[in-house]
């Protein structure tokens, strides 16, 4: 009778390994065929915002530079048409979103004044914080030909000149948050 118990057991750790197995490689090769797929993806979406966000443009220069606090890097892709520089698109980010992690590309002329946004990635809650996005509402809008050395990149409840996102004040304030650290390591880099 011990010798069927032990026999069962086998059994179903075999096939309990079978299946966990067949399954690893189903997934392996899942995140293979898809790989490529989803950097092609995310590189369109990147050269997209950077047309978005920035005036015409001939070349473009990608450059990393230490951001205002000098804690992190930022992405710069520098734009020129006909050899005079129009303005950088700046990746920029926030970690104080409502859900976390939130990406923005930031155009910004030469003279400081923001171009446009666009958001790369956010978490934010549908129907409230993801409204930041110009396909949900036009939030970002108010942040066009707007220069931060005389707009307050703040909501107006402490004190900025930024109309918050109804109910989505937090979302609102990253937002700001990402746009100014944008602004400051444009203003504080070193001229190349």
């Amino acid at each position: 009778m011990a010798s069927k118990r032990e026999s069962n057991f086998i059994n179903m750790v075999l096939t309990l390994f079978l299946v966990a197995a067949i399954a690893a490689f189903a997934l392996g090769g899942v995140f293979i065929l898809t790989k490529e797929p989803i950097a092609i993806a995310k590189q369109k979406k990147l050269e997209a915002a950077i047309k978005a966000v920035l005036p015409d443009f001939d070349t473009i220069q990608k450059a990393m530079v230490k951001d205002a606090d000098g804690d992190d890097s930022l992405t710069f892709y520098y734009a020129s048409r006909d050899d005079k520089l129009v303005g950088a698109a700046v990746k920029t980010y926030t970690m104080k979103g409502f859900s976390g992690k939130i990406e923005l590309m930031v155009g910004i002329l030469e003279d400081g004044t923001i171009n446009n946004t666009a958001v790369l990635s956010h978490k934010e809650t549908p129907g409230l914080g993801d409204k930041m996005d110009i396909k949900k509402s036009d939030f970002s809008v108010q942040f066009r030909g707007k220069n931060p050395a005389t707009f307050r990149l703040k909501v107006e409840k402490d004190g900025g000149d930024v109309d918050a996102i109804t109910a989505a004040t937090i979302s609102s304030r990253a937002f700001c948050d990402a746009v100014k650290r944008a602004y400051d390591t444009f203003e504080r880099q070193e001229p190349n």
